[in-house]
């Protein structure tokens, strides 16, 4: 991938949900390797962002792109093979509650790869350490906490080395350490890897600790109205719908 190509690059996006228009002309970029974020009160669209990202979602107009690519030109096949390259963490974590923590990280090895078990066995451990789990491999999801699913969840998004991880909510349902620890665990690993990561939020703390930018969409417009270094916006913005988000105002 050029270095001047948008990891991915969202042109003019429409997004409808039956006749109700969720998005309409979104256009924004997130480059490669930065941590950017898709912010917003509920109901705006942030998610419904994040899975057109993804190719989830095909748009009732416009297009994205990844890498260059339009997801809209692929077929099933080309766009499973697309999705590969993305690691995804839901809020639940989604992990498998009858497989152990080491099974459910090896799952996308066994998978989607020919690798000898003991190659995947390394890998499993690795990414295990990489977000501080290492020595929980036999454990299963309802032994662990809220903090440790998430991050179990990051592992098994990292197993195939993915170039783009998204993220829905990530901080979403933890306690303050757990949620730091995640925030700490995230930022480590985009410093360390170059990882691309897309996440969707309304956490400030998360805003302010990790992204690198962030799109602020709103519901009534539809579309984004802020973009740019979070702490610039809520120093320099004029907008009282920025000011009132990052702040977190209520006007009387």
């Amino acid at each position: 991938m050029k270095p001047d190509i948008p990891a991915i690059a969202v042109e003019n996006l429409t997004a409808r949900y039956g006749e109700r228009t969720i998005l309409e002309g979104v256009t924004c970029a997130v480059r490669p390797g930065e941590v950017f974020l898709i912010i917003g009160g509920s109901g705006c669209g942030k998610s419904t962002l994040l899975k057109h990202m993804i190719g989830l979602y095909t748009p009732a107009a416009g297009r994205v792109c990844v890498h260059g690519v339009d997801l809209s030109t692929l077929d099933e096949e080309a766009l499973h093979g697309m999705r590969k390259g993305m690691g995804v963490l839901f809020q639940s974590g989604a992990l498998i509650g009858s497989m152990t923590l080491f099974e459910n990280v090896a799952l996308p090895l066994s998978e989607h790869t020919r690798l000898p078990d003991e190659t995947i066995a390394r890998i499993v451990r690795m990414k295990l350490a990489l977000v501080d789990l290492a020595g929980y491999e036999d454990l299963y999801p309802a032994e662990l906490s809220g903090g440790m699913k998430k991050r179990a969840g990051l592992a098994r998004a990292m197993a195939l080395d993915p170039k783009i991880l998204f993220f829905d909510e990530p901080s979403s349902g933890l306690d303050p350490v757990s949620s730091a620890e995640l925030e700490a665990t995230i930022t480590r690993i985009n410093t360390g890897t170059g990882t691309t990561m897309v996440i969707v939020s309304h956490d400030l703390d998360l805003i302010f600790h990790i992204a690198h930018r962030v799109v602020l969409l709103d519901s009534e417009t539809r579309g984004i109205i802020a973009e740019g270094d979070p702490h610039q916006l809520r120093e320099t913005s004029r907008d009282r719908r920025v000011i009132r988000f990052l702040n977190r105002t209520i006007e009387g």
